[in-house]
């Protein structure tokens, strides 16, 4: 009996552990605009958010603080700039951290950013529908709409399990840190039998157009555009004029591959962002990157007539040559 202890003890000890290791390990940053001014976040030099945002959520954060800025979509506001911004606690636990951004009543155009609020990460947490999140440092999933809100797929799986027993058996159930442990110590006194049952059901939502089916209503990582539908000409005009208001020609480019690296582009919609760059070495740049995001790359020739240099023009065209 004793040694049932220990064990069960020590698995419990362990399942604790893995748990707090778990939730050190990473921690989340929000910023929000307590007037409703729209703003970019850039931490380390990268920019996190395409198209400007009021309440943004950067999650995953695994450094302990970080170099950020802020610009404003109205440009009559001023930046902001924090360096060392922290993530953790003092005693260094990764924390979920909000910081709050708000006018400088006494001096029109500046902006303050001040912390707001700490609590220790929520494993499993789901930010508000009014927060935009993004995961530090991987690429964005792209949520791509059903054309008919009638249309679509819905699954749902059960599982259920019965447990029959005989003997000497101990049972223990574990939840620590959100960590559920099932824990079974058999004497070899007798048996045991374990039956689980996992029924998926499926079903579908039809218009009356032919009870067809719309596959469009799901949630992917855009990797690869041969075939795939090009950005939405309304969403793709939001971003045109988002690129077109970047002061700094970094920063344009920067912003122009998170869009690109996140959506699925026609040879036009390429070819626009390109025209959005003063100096031709970023418009090279920004055209061999987007090359792969491209849903027609047979037309991709059409962007060799943008550049001024036909040196330019050559190196895109060996560069999609190598590609293929």
């Amino acid at each position: 009996m004793i040694r049932k202890i220990t064990l069960l003890a020590f698995l419990a000890i362990s399942a604790f552990s893995f748990a707090q290791f778990r939730q050190g390990s990473v921690g989340h940053l929000t910023i929000f605009s307590e007037d409703g001014d729209k703003f970019f976040l850039i931490l380390n030099g990268e920019a996190q958010n395409d198209i400007p945002q009021t309440n943004l959520r950067i999650e995953d954060l695994n450094q302990p603080y970080y170099n950020a800025k802020i610009q404003f979509e109205d440009k009559s506001l001023l930046d902001i700039s924090k360096n060392n911004l922290m993530i953790t606690d003092p005693d260094g636990v990764f924390q979920d951290v909000t910081y709050k951004i708000k006018r400088d009543k006494n001096n029109k155009g500046k902006m303050k950013m001040n912390f707001f609020s700490m609590i220790p990460v929520r494993q499993n947490y789901q930010a508000p529908s009014n927060v935009y999140v993004v995961r530090y440092g991987q690429p964005r999933e792209v949520i791509m709409q059903n054309p008919n809100p009638r249309v679509g797929t819905v699954t749902q799986t059960t599982t259920t399990t019965t447990t029959q027993s005989t003997g000497n058996n101990m049972g223990v159930g574990i939840n620590v840190g959100g960590i559920n442990m099932g824990v079974s110590i058999n004497d070899n006194m007798g048996g045991g039998v374990v039956t689980q049952t996992t029924t998926t059901t499926t079903s579908s939502n039809t218009n009356n157009n032919h009870g067809h089916v719309d596959s469009y209503n799901t949630i992917e990582e855009v990797r690869g555009c041969g075939g795939r539908r090009c950005m939405l000409p309304n969403d793709f005009n939001v971003a045109l004029a988002t690129l077109k208001k970047q002061s700094f020609e970094d920063s344009r480019l920067k912003t122009a591959k998170q869009i690109v690296s996140a959506n699925c582009l026609s040879v036009d919609q390429i070819m626009q962002i390109a025209k959005t760059f003063n100096f031709e070495d970023n418009t090279l740049e920004f055209a061999k990157f987007a090359y792969d995001y491209c849903t027609e790359q047979k037309s991709y020739f059409k962007l060799n007539g943008i550049f001024k240099f036909s040196s330019n023009a050559d190196e895109l065209s060996e560069y999609v040559q190598s590609r293929n």
